[in-house]
């Protein structure tokens, strides 16, 4: 049985792909062999052009992901430890560069590899009784990679905090501190992620994937840039019909509140 799991729910708006890290009796801790399954299925999701969004999950309700495997990472050398490292980041890159949605469903751990996995990810959706942490130096080793991206989240002190100390916090503080979007009782936690999915599905699916793409420019660009950039993006949205249906169906409900019919 695999260790990544790849379930496609094919609606009549658009198919909504749900990738299951299945590992728990190491809480869901990354390989190389499951990194690479991941690469292989976030490509695959890439070349449909019926994909509307993903929802990364995983099998285990004690972790979402503890961490990178270190079973395997205290065998590395220097070449290996390259390797891979370059292969999560590959992982973490393919996410943020695929056209749709990612949408975190964490509950339990949330560590290390996986906590830069899940900042990869545009939405992150939490059960109350996560824990977040970058434990990288309590092993021996500095956070990387996708821990880049913690300071745009939280602030340069809160990620300093994380790297430098290895402690964990609690999902109230991650939410406090913008680390995770959005947070619920481990029972209802499939209520919010099938509330921002509504959402998404509900939007042009065109003009998510040029969200997306505009949301990942507006992280690296300089301000002027990134207002720049939105302007070519509205105006590459006016290349296809999907603004005048869309706009036509909200008109119409409008008018239809108005009459009360």
């Amino acid at each position: 049985m695999s260790d990544i799991l790849c379930d496609i729910d094919r609606q009549p708006r658009g198919s909504v792909y749900r990738l299951t890290v299945s590992r728990p009796a190491c809480l869901n801790v990354l390989s190389s062999a499951m990194l690479q399954a991941l690469t292989r299925a976030l490509a695959e999701i890439t070349r449909d052009g019926d994909a509307r969004l993903v929802i990364l999950a995983a099998a285990d309700s004690k972790a979402w992901i503890a961490g990178a495997d270190i079973g395997e990472m205290r065998h590395l050398d220097k070449q290996s430890a390259a390797e891979f490292i370059q292969r999560l980041h590959g992982v973490c890159n393919a996410v943020r560069q695929l056209p749709v949605p990612v949408l975190a469903r964490i509950s339990g751990y949330c560590l290390g590899a996986g906590l830069e996995l899940a900042a990869s990810c545009d939405l992150r959706l939490a059960s109350d009784d996560s824990r977040f942490g970058m434990p990288e130096v309590r092993v021996g080793i500095p956070s990387v990679i996708e821990a880049a991206l913690l300071p745009r989240l939280i602030g340069i002190g809160r990620a300093r905090d994380l790297v430098l100390t290895g402690r964990l916090v609690d999902a109230q503080d991650a939410y406090a501190w913008g680390l995770i979007d959005a947070l619920a009782p481990r029972d209802a936690l499939d209520v919010v992620v099938q509330d921002r999915v509504h959402h998404i599905l509900d939007a042009g699916p065109r003009a998510i994937r040029l969200q997306k793409e505009l949301c990942r420019r507006w992280e690296e660009l300089p301000l002027s840039a990134a207002i720049a950039a939105g302007v070519e993006t509205f105006s590459r949205a006016f290349e296809h019909d999907e603004p005048s249906i869309y706009m036509e169906r909200f008109l119409r409900a409008r008018n239809k509140d108005k009459s009360g019919n």
